[in-house]
């Protein structure tokens, strides 16, 4: 199945709004951006220990579940983030890839 990255983007935003419906349960308000940024760098942190472990250089077995779920977590964090930060995640993609292709000839 093929998948646009529009769809990704509608797809984390739409499980963002789940997320802000809890967060105002909890603590009477969504979280802030930069909230947002503080969890995203936390998972980022996550997924260097579990790559650690994975080349097993830190003490965590059967890590790959966790890997694939905190990559994938932190792919989404960065579309919330740009989302919330007033960018097109897509757009963005795109650049960073023109520009680094330009650089690398």
């Amino acid at each position: 199945m093929e998948v646009k990255f529009s769809q990704l983007i509608q797809g984390s935003l739409e499980i963002r709004q789940k997320y802000h419906v809890l967060e105002k349960q909890m603590h009477k308000s969504k979280w802030t951006l930069e909230e947002d940024a503080l969890a995203f760098i936390t998972d980022a942190a996550l997924v260097g220990r579990l790559i650690m472990s994975y080349e097993e250089r830190w003490p965590i077995k059967n890590t790959i579940p966790d890997l694939r779920h905190k990559i994938a977590e932190c792919m989404w964090w960065l579309i919330v983030l740009a989302k919330r930060a007033e960018l097109d995640p897509e757009e963005l993609f795109l650049e960073f890839l023109e520009k680094t292709d330009k650089k690398l000839r």
